[in-house]
C-alpha cells in the first residue's frame, strides 16, 4: 500500500495516520478494507502530503473533528482537489467553506464501514467525534487525550461541558478496550482514562 504503514487494521478497517503542522496534528484515513473506500479525519495542514495519501488510500471525503484553526488549513486544497468536506453546524463558521453538516448519531458509510458521529461538546461547540462500528476505534479529535479532556479555555470552550460529554458520550458508552486515536499526541483506550475522571474534575483542567 502506498502513503503510509497501517497504524492499525483488523478484517474490516485499516487506519493510516500522518503528523502535519507546527501543532503536530494527527491526521487518520479510515479505510474500508472490502472496498477500498476511505475517508480523511481532519485535514489539518500539509496539504500537498495529504492530497498525495487521499489519493494513494481512495479517500473520498473529509470529516472534521472540530473547527479549530490547526484542524483546518488543508480544507481549501482538499475542496479544490473534489473531496467533500462535512463538520458540525456549530462549528462550521470556522471552516472557510464546507460541503455537509453533520449531526449528532448519523450513521456515514465508507464502503462497508458505518461510522457513528458522536456530538462531544466542550473543546468547541461543535466538537464530535467518529467510532468505527464492529470495531474498537474511535476519534476523539481534541475532546480526549492520554490524561484528560482537551483545553477549554479557548473561545466557545467549556470544562463542565467537556466532562459531560467525555462521561455520557464515551465513558458510559464504550468499554475499556475502546481505542482512542486523539487529533494530537499518542493513542489511549478508555479504560487508561475512565477511572481518572474525577480527577480530571478536581483539578479542573
Amino acid at each position: 500500500m502506498m502513503g503510509t504503514m497501517a497504524h492499525y487494521e483488523d478484517a474490516l478497517v485499516e487506519v493510516h495516520r500522518v503528523v502535519v503542522g507546527p501543532m503536530d496534528n494527527n491526521v487518520h484515513v479510515v479505510r474500508c478494507r472490502q472496498t477500498g473506500d476511505a475517508v480523511l479525519i481532519d485535514a489539518a495542514n500539509e496539504h500537498d502530503l495529504l492530497l498525495d495519501l487521499c489519493r494513494s488510500l481512495g479517500v473520498r471525503s473529509v470529516l472534521e473533528t472540530h473547527g479549530h484553526w490547526d484542524h483546518i488549513q488543508a480544507v481549501p486544497a482538499v475542496r479544490d482537489a473534489g473531496l467533500d468536506v462535512a463538520v458540525t453546524a456549530a462549528d462550521a463558521d470556522m471552516l472557510p467553506a464546507y460541503d455537509q453538516v453533520l449531526q449528532d448519531d448519523d450513521v456515514l458509510q465508507v464502503g462497508r464501514l458505518r461510522i457513528r458521529t458522536i456530538a462531544t461538546p466542550g473543546h468547541t461547540p461543535g466538537s464530535m467525534c467518529f467510532a468505527v462500528e464492529g470495531t474498537p476505534l474511535l476519534f476523539s479529535g481534541d475532546t480526549l487525550f492520554p490524561g484528560g479532556p482537551g483545553a477549554t479555555g479557548f473561545p466557545g470552550g467549556d470544562f463542565d461541558t467537556i466532562i459531560a460529554s467525555i462521561d455520557r458520550r464515551i465513558f458510559a458508552v464504550f468499554d475499556d478496550a475502546t481505542l482512542v486515536l486523539p487529533g494530537h499526541g499518542a493513542d489511549t483506550t478508555v479504560g487508561s482514562e475512565r477511572p481518572d475522571l474525577e480527577a480530571w474534575v478536581a483539578r479542573g483542567w
